[in-house]
């Protein structure tokens, strides 16, 4: 079992699947945004205003590298930007968890959570430039995957179901 690196944009689903891998697999699952919480003792959110995005994004090279030499067997769900790691490949098998922008802003809003969940997300805050962001981003996405899953139509269940039957196929 190697790792499993889940890819996407924000507010995909990374997290409902993972947890749903976890519960269905031998794999345990950490979260990039979370390990970076953790080292800062703040929120993503709070780190982007207080240190910006740049800060940031270093904070994820110091995850990324940490990943590489220290995780084996691991679920690991990424930030939206993670993706831009130069040694995503060494990690794990890459699975984009794939939507159309209108679902995934849909989502959020239909979730029970979803004053909280797009308060979490900085990016989300200008709608129009978060468009902007998800259709530079997509074609990179799409380029890196071994994996897509297209989660548009499907619960976290399904999703994690085609995820471990293709991430088997792939090994």
């Amino acid at each position: 079992m190697k790792n499993i690196i889940l890819i996407g944009f924000m507010g995909v689903g990374k997290g409902s699947v993972a947890r749903e891998v976890i519960k269905h697999s031998d794999y345990i699952a950490v979260d990039t945004d979370d390990l970076i919480e953790s080292m800062e003792n703040k929120s993503v959110k709070k780190i982007f205003e207080e240190d910006g995005e740049g800060y940031f994004r270093k904070l994820e090279l110091d995850v990324a590298l940490w990943l590489e030499s220290s995780v084996k067997n691991t679920l690991i769900s990424t930030g939206g930007g993670f993706y831009k790691q130069k040694n995503l490949k060494k990690i794990g098998t890459i699975v984009l968890l794939d939507s159309p922008f209108e679902k995934i802003i849909k989502r959020i809003k239909n979730h029970p959570n979803a004053m909280r969940k797009l308060k979490k997300r900085p990016l989300l805050a200008d709608l129009k430039k978060a468009e902007e962001l998800y259709r530079e981003r997509r074609p990179e996405y799409l380029s890196l995957a071994d994996i897509v899953i297209d989660v548009t139509k499907k619960s976290a269940i399904e999703c994690s179901n085609e995820l471990l039957k293709k991430v088997k196929k792939h090994a």
